[in-house]
């Protein structure tokens, strides 16, 4: 069954064609559209176009379909189109003439539209939750190590000192600007675009204030072209939401494979972490966080690619839109994916605390050296002349008692302020 089906056969390659993977990508939104497809059907009876059964079998009707989909039963065969079809078809079968009505006063074009908006609601709730929960893993880790000195890097070269305190808490706190992000998307999707059917609204008397506070959106796109238009924006917004949150992964999950290699043995994972080689019996690599990093990277072109899927179409609804799901979902799924596994990976992780009885990070500390002979009476200039001549002639000392006291630093990391930051957001 399709939805604009008027009884003419369709080559079958064609058909292969325009549906591609949509049925099984389909199925996430599957919940979505029952709940959507719950909504308008009450909105109809407010408006005396279901009656008082028509509405009582409707509601049995997509309740059954909602265990379906809960439970795992539920499917698209291949003679259905989509989600919407299967769905109607089901309806239809299992409750008779009422079920023939549900698509009055809309459009396919709508119906994915704010199954989209629902979806993409509850999965940026999820995205949420876990960037929270894998920052607050960081801020304890932070607390813990506080105390624990660590090489800093600008060029990968030795630079100055850090911590493991400074370190956790940086991407703490740097999760807090993907959070933005995240909410920021989180506003765009919160927008009811059903009523907007093919795009140019609908002659029916609907009421689109009813459906919104039914599906829990905050307010409703009242434009009806720009309801359709939000399709591809909705999905761009949270693209960069992902990445934004990827970006932060990536790098700290390359920072991780740094860290655990020998010849840095800054830190390790637990074991199960990690994998062995097929020949060489000591490996363990950092495989989870090497395929965080991978797809993480993946995630941050996903902006740039549905970019191009949409910025040189007219308003008005095109196939290409078809698309945008195809990028959007796995990135949702890996996103989350790669947040849990980080939230597990590093909940045990074992730091190494000697770092800097190594004498080659003894040059670590030439700027607070330098910097104590400032605070004595020298000039910048001469107390950095004088220290670069100790280093050249193998005089220099370290002074390693660290006395960062400003705003952020090893000595004053801030850590109940990122907190507050965290839960503000």
């Amino acid at each position: 069954m399709k939805l604009w089906d008027k009884g003419l056969p369709t080559d079958q390659k064609i058909g292969i064609f325009t549906v591609g993977n949509d049925r099984q990508l389909d199925l996430v939104i599957a919940k979505y559209d029952i709940q959507a497809t719950l909504a308008h059907a009450k909105m109809l009876h407010q408006i005396s176009i279901l009656s008082d059964q028509d509405i009582f079998d409707v509601e049995k009707g997509l309740h059954a379909l909602s265990k379906e989909v809960e439970e795992g039963t539920f499917t698209i065969e291949d003679q259905f189109e989509d989600v919407h079809s299967k769905i109607e078809f089901e309806l239809t079968n299992s409750i008779g003439e009422a079920g023939k009505k549900i698509h009055t006063a809309r459009s396919r074009n709508d119906q994915v539209l704010v199954a989209m908006h629902l979806y993409l609601k509850d999965e940026l709730n999820q995205i949420k939750d876990l960037v929270k929960a894998l920052s607050n893993n960081l801020l304890t880790l932070a607390e813990q190590y506080k105390d624990v000195l660590l090489p800093g890097y600008t060029h990968l070269q030795i630079a100055m000192p850090s911590s493991f305190g400074l370190w956790f808490s940086a991407y703490a706190e740097s999760f807090v600007d993907d959070l933005y992000f995240v909410n920021a998307a989180y506003k765009v999707v919160d927008q009811n675009p059903l009523g907007s059917a093919a795009g140019y609204g609908s002659s029916f008397p609907i009421d689109r204030a009813f459906t919104t506070k039914e599906l829990g959106f905050e307010t409703l796109k009242f434009n009806v072209v720009a309801a359709q238009m939000s399709r591809g924006k909705s999905e761009k917004s949270t693209a960069f939401a992902l990445s934004s949150v990827a970006g932060t992964l990536s790098k700290m999950a390359m920072d991780v494979c740094l860290y655990m290699s020998q010849n840095f043995d800054f830190m390790s994972i637990p074991s199960q972490f990690t994998t062995g080689s097929s020949i060489m019996p000591h490996k363990k690599n950092p495989d989870v966080f090497e395929l965080i990093r991978g797809k993480c990277n993946k995630i941050q072109a996903l902006p740039y690619e549905l970019s191009l899927l949409t910025n040189n179409l007219p308003s008005g609804y095109h196939r290409d839109l078809q698309l945008l799901k195809e990028g959007i979902v796995p990135a949702i799924q890996d996103t989350k994916a790669c947040l849990e596994m980080s939230i597990y990976a590093l909940k045990n992780v074992t730091v190494n605390q000697n770092i800097l009885r190594d004498k080659k990070y003894d040059y670590l500390f030439s700027v607070d050296t330098l910097n104590t002979l400032v605070m004595n009476g020298m000039s910048f200039r001469d107390a950095y002349i004088n220290i670069g001549k100790d280093i050249e002639n193998n005089n220099y000392q370290p002074e390693k008692d660290t006395k960062h006291t400003h705003i952020g630093s090893i000595n004053n990391l801030c850590l109940n302020e990122i907190k507050e930051k965290l839960k503000q957001v």
